[in-house]
């Protein structure tokens, strides 16, 4: 059996690190290695302790390692009961990460294709870059899959000496337990799945899906503005202030804050939207649209992480030896969508546009949808209906109005569980439900610590949108995934 030699981390000495060596491919498991970069956080109270967590906190992308020694993630009941264990998933960072070029990537054409001409400009840059990619990157380029990351899991589980895991998984992470429960359920200790992907739709019902949970985000703050007093948009008509914010975005006439040189497209302004909606700061955000509309020079200070990125994961212009990394490759590994040429493409942004009016198509199913489209036959994990046999029964948590991984999506994932799912439900907004009140924490730590779950149909309240200056605002929300 592979071990892990821990030794303190350089950037966290309160944590210790290692490396674990895992075949680059598991149906070749005496072929090539490489190492996984993991983390731990060792509980508060030996006496008590219970054994480790493992968690993966999505992305694609996300550091496992930063996550596990981030000390705002985890209850101090959990931190005390358990070790709390991350690591990099392949190709992220430290576990043979997708290197490519800096220069191929600042080239990134615009994710929302307008002509024949530009869908075939996209296959031939995802060709270029894929080649680029796995060129700089290696074997484990074509193996970052999560059915591949699934086992690693299972690798560190033995590694720690864990007879069975304990799993919390948050978004993407959500996709990686799900396919842990299909290969190994009698492995499982207690696996929660908080924010979940439903892996078994095809390229139309995803992006409709998508549509649908955006328009649901911007509903949403449009009613919390019409009550809350304190919204910078309140006692306006948000609808018809938004869409003549995006005509002007349209028209070329609405610039970057802190840039004023550089025009904001119709795509840029909706992805603030939808970036908000992740905690949501919607304080934040009608501050940016008042800031946005009005021609201010520089963003609200409050509003200025907001901006981030804006139209893709086009980086600035570079040598071409400099490297950037691309763990997006991920989702092209897990998911299949098939879309012909333009005249398809256009009829699924019609059916976008008439489920989402005010928000569209979803910026980032834009660019997932644009970067994957030539990735070639066979992925290595397709679509498919979770087949979980047998295992203990599993905890599904999901917000009911989160705006990247809805509602619907969760409830699907669960029914294709069957009776071994418990469904856990947050009233409430944002990405990610575990930390949001006590309803749901409590929840998902009696359920990791004592495997206790859940009443069937249990809701948890919404917890109120806090002001940026609130007190008693959680410290991980001024943070926000790369969408």
């Amino acid at each position: 059996m592979a071990a892990i030699t821990w030794t303190p981390c350089p950037r966290y000495p309160f944590g210790e690190c290692g490396k674990l060596a895992v075949p680059v491919d598991w149906n070749d498991p005496g072929g090539r290695t490489i190492d996984l970069a993991v983390a731990r956080l060792k509980a508060t109270d030996p006496a008590a302790r219970i054994g480790s967590l493992l968690l993966h906190p999505g992305g694609p992308g996300s550091s496992g390692v930063g996550y596990a020694l981030s000390l705002n993630n985890f209850s101090p009941e959990l931190k005390r009961r358990f070790d709390i264990v991350g690591f990099e998933p392949r190709g992220v960072e430290g576990s043979g990460r997708i290197a490519c070029s800096a220069q191929l990537m600042s080239q990134f054409p615009d994710p929302l294709i307008k002509s024949q001409a530009e869908f075939d400009a996209w296959l031939d840059y995802g060709k270029r870059l894929r080649a680029d990619c796995r060129a700089r990157t290696g074997p484990v380029f074509d193996h970052v899959d999560s059915v591949s990351a699934a086992r690693d899991i299972d690798a560190i589980r033995e590694a720690l000496g864990e007879e069975k895991v304990t799993y919390y998984g948050l978004s993407y992470g959500t996709l990686v337990g799900q396919m842990y429960a299909e290969l190994f359920p009698h492995r499982i200790r207690a696996l929660a799945l908080d924010s979940n992907l439903d892996h078994s739709l095809s390229t139309g019902p995803y992006l409709y899906s998508w549509a649908t949970f955006a328009q649901d985000s911007f509903d949403e703050f449009v009613k919390w503005c019409g009550r809350e007093t304190r919204c910078a948009l309140h006692g306006t008509n948000v609808r018809a202030f938004w869409a003549r914010l995006l005509e002007r975005a349209d028209r070329g006439e609405i610039r970057a804050p802190g840039a004023p040189a550089r025009s904001l497209t119709r795509q840029d302004v909706i992805r603030y939207v939808f970036r908000a909606g992740y905690v949501p700061t919607w304080f934040e955000l009608a501050e940016l649209l008042v800031a946005l509309d009005a021609g201010a020079q520089e963003p609200p200070a409050s509003a200025a992480w907001l901006l981030g990125e804006t139209t893709n994961p086009r980086q600035a212009p570079a040598a071409a030896e400099l490297e950037v990394s691309n763990p997006l490759q991920i989702f092209c590994e897990d998911f299949r969508w098939p879309i012909r040429d333009y005249r398809e493409y256009t009829k699924h942004l019609r059916r976008a546009k008439a489920i989402a009016p005010d928000m569209g198509i979803v910026p980032t199913s834009l660019t997932l949808t644009a970067l994957c489209l030539g990735e070639p036959d066979p992925i290595p994990n397709p679509q498919h209906r979770l087949r979980v046999k047998g295992g203990p029964p599993l905890l599904i948590v999901n917000g009911l109005h989160d705006p990247a991984t809805g509602y619907a999506w969760a409830r699907n994932a669960a029914a294709q569980i069957g009776k071994k799912a418990r469904l856990l439900t947050y009233e409430g907004w944002g990405h990610g439900a575990y930390g949001r009140g006590d309803c749901v924490t409590a929840a998902v730590d009696a359920y990791l610590i004592s495997l206790r779950l859940p009443a069937r149909g249990t809701r948890c309240p919404a917890v109120p949108v806090a002001p940026p200056d609130a007190a008693d605002r959680p410290a991980w929300m001024g943070t926000c995934p790369r969408r």
